[in-house]
């Protein structure tokens, strides 16, 4: 079986043509590469602060495993240039990944959970299943 793209219901009610059409090319130009030894893999489509001065990460999930996957109490991280940007630990019931399946999704970090001023652009998305380090409060999200 290869690796499909899906979109969650929400996302697919309201994502407009242009953005859907740049996550399809994205998703064609990565999924070849993506690694069956790394279950989940993240490829990072960008990042804004939004009004209340949170950190929002848009990234492809890929599920290359053959399950399906869901985040509970999952420690996820934004690394850039070698240094940790924000982490939080995640909980989202209602996102589930089925397996060899990718989606679009935004991670959102609460503003007191970024770490550093300057958010530069070539971050990435980091999962630690094994343990729940580095102090990071959680949240059940809807997101």
């Amino acid at each position: 079986m290869t690796q499909t793209l899906q979109f969650e219901a929400a996302w697919d009610k309201t994502i407009a043509n242009k953005d859907r059409e740049k996550i399809k090319q994205e998703f064609i130009r990565v999924k070849e590469n993506l690694s069956k030894e790394e279950k989940i893999q993240f490829t990072t489509l960008g990042h804004a602060i939004n009004h209340k001065g949170e950190l929002l990460v848009t990234v492809l999930v890929h599920n290359t495993s053959n399950s399906d996957f869901t985040f509970h109490h999952d420690t996820i991280q934004y690394h850039a240039n070698g240094e940790l940007i924000a982490g939080h630990i995640f909980t989202i019931p209602r996102l589930v990944i089925e397996k060899e399946t990718s989606i679009p999704w935004t991670f959102i970090f609460p503003k007191q959970q970024i770490l550093k001023k300057e958010i530069p652009s070539n971050g990435v998305i980091l999962i630690n299943k094994t343990s729940i380090s580095g102090g990071f409060p959680s949240s059940t999200t809807d997101r």
